[in-house]
């Protein structure tokens, strides 16, 4: 199909829902796209609305960044929006790209690209282009290879990707081979569309990520990492993970899920592991108040991993996975390193996953005062994710069974209330600091104190506040033990 036969004037009588929801959303941002438009065209130049932009824009989404590409290059473009821009920004150069804000919105205007990988290396390899038809068939699915020339308004969409919207379907421009080809990386975003949008991915798509997912190995981890954060945070992740592990994908980056397939839980025979922390995220999703939790997510994905490696089957034919959340939490960290997260968020994650199985043991009446001080402070401000992900991995179909574990842990959050506000707990400290240490014990600055405090701060946990006297009594017996006072 020619660009021309593919492109049209919008008409109002036969305009689909979709088309009536982009042309609400255009025209809310036309005064300023339509007047960059006309920069570019009185400079000889085409300018369109591009990619997701569109894809929004059809589903009544479109927010405040907008992509465009044109035939124009970037010091072009940046002759064009000087002047007229409020604010350019230059990041994305290498790749083609000025960006620049107007008006409340964020532009992107990017190059025609033939972006392509050479099959070996890590990162693409981006060739300008020379037409509107070239662009859009190297991008990587149908519903993003549709644009809206400014200020003209006319509709490009060689590729059927508004019926494929309209079916919420996954499809390449061109072969799914080809695409995948270009940019493994494209497989893993059909996952994440399935996620974020709820789109089924065509069968000839799922063959050929099945087919091609070892090639996922020649991209980046900063690049999986960053499509899989926005996958598990997507409106239905359960689906992008299902498809992950189906097609052999999260082998590559993430094998701990797919090891999950092969573990029997000891709590719940009818189901794996798999299948239960499928479920765990899916409830995890359901506690959520404030938009999408990663931390949370990402611990109730990994909170059993660790089973498989302490697997054991006992004399009377039970299977165990002792101690699992410890494993797990080593295997967690590993894994998130390897994926370049941040440090601050992989200690949150492990140490959820750590801290997800010791509640169970509370409802047999095993808990003192102490060990709820230990639970509050071990989890320190993760406690309102900690009490999400533990009431998130209570899956079993025993009925009785579900409301007595609930209502264990609603004795415990009601009892970590009540300590709380008798003792402060989120501020525990021992009742003696580092100045009045060194000065009962003479000694200066250095790890002495440091054992100190921590032996002050484990008899506050074990028998709440001492008032100053018990405390420095406290202090100088362990100070004898130790060998440092006589």
């Amino acid at each position: 199909m020619s660009e021309a036969a593919a492109s049209h004037a919008t008409d109002r009588r036969d305009l689909t829902a979709a088309q009536r929801n982009a042309v609400a959303e255009l025209l809310r941002v036309s005064p300023v796209a339509d007047e960059l438009g006309r920069r570019f065209a009185a400079a000889g130049h085409e300018l369109h609305l591009v990619g997701g932009s569109v894809r929004d824009a059809l589903l009544g989404r479109l927010g405040e960044d907008l992509d465009f590409c044109t035939d124009a290059h970037p010091d072009q473009t940046l002759d064009i929006v000087r002047g007229w821009a409020e604010a350019i920004w230059e990041t994305g150069r290498e790749f083609g790209t000025i960006g620049c804000q107007r008006g409340g919105l964020r532009l992107e205007i990017t190059t025609f690209r033939a972006e392509s990988y050479d099959q070996v290396s890590r990162n693409p390899v981006v060739a300008y282009g020379t037409s509107l038809a070239e662009d859009l068939r190297r991008r990587d699915f149908t519903v993003n290879a549709m644009a809206v020339s400014v200020p003209e308004h006319r509709f490009t969409d060689p590729y059927g990707g508004l019926a494929d919207l309209a079916a919420k379907i996954v499809r390449t421009p061109g072969t799914p081979a080809e695409s995948f080809g270009d940019d493994p990386l494209r497989m893993l975003r059909a996952a994440r569309f399935a996620a974020q949008l709820r789109f089924a991915v065509h069968p000839d798509v799922r063959a050929a990520m099945t087919r091609m997912a070892t090639d996922l190995d020649r991209i980046t981890a900063e690049r999986i990492r960053d499509e899989f954060t926005k996958l598990l945070c997507g409106a239905d992740p359960i689906a992008g993970l299902r498809l992950l592990v189906d097609t052999g994908l999260a082998e590559r980056f993430l094998p701990e899920l797919t090891g999950l397939k092969l573990e029997i839980d000891e709590h719940a025979q009818h189901k794996d592991v798999y299948e239960h922390t499928l479920t765990v995220v899916s409830n995890a999703v359901s506690y959520e108040e404030d938009g999408p939790d990663f931390v949370l997510r990402m611990a109730a994905l990994m909170h059993d991993v660790g089973k498989p490696a302490t697997k054991a089957i006992g004399p009377d034919g039970r299977v165990s996975f002792h101690h699992h959340e410890v494993v797990g939490a080593r295997l967690t960290k590993v894994r998130m390193k390897a994926l370049r997260y941040p440090k601050d968020v992989t200690a949150k994650v492990t140490t959820l996953v750590g801290l997800h199985l010791r509640f169970y043991g509370y409802g047999r009446g095993e808990w003192t005062d102490s060990a709820v001080r230990r639970y509050v402070t071990d989890a320190g401000d993760l406690l309102p994710r900690l009490h999400k992900l533990t009431r998130s991995d209570c899956t079993t179909r025993n009925r009785r069974k579900a409301a007595q574990l609930a209502a264990d842990y609603d004795a415990l959050e009601e009892r970590i209330a009540r300590i709380a506000a008798e003792e402060d707990l989120a501020r525990v400290r021992p009742d003696l600091d580092g100045n009045a240490i060194m000065e009962l014990l003479g000694v200066p600055p250095g790890p002495v104190v440091g054992r100190a405090w921590k032996h002050l701060k484990d008899l506050r946990l074990e028998r709440g506040p001492l008032d100053r006297d018990t405390a420095e009594a406290e202090l100088l017996r362990w100070a004898r033990d130790e060998g440092i006072r006589d």
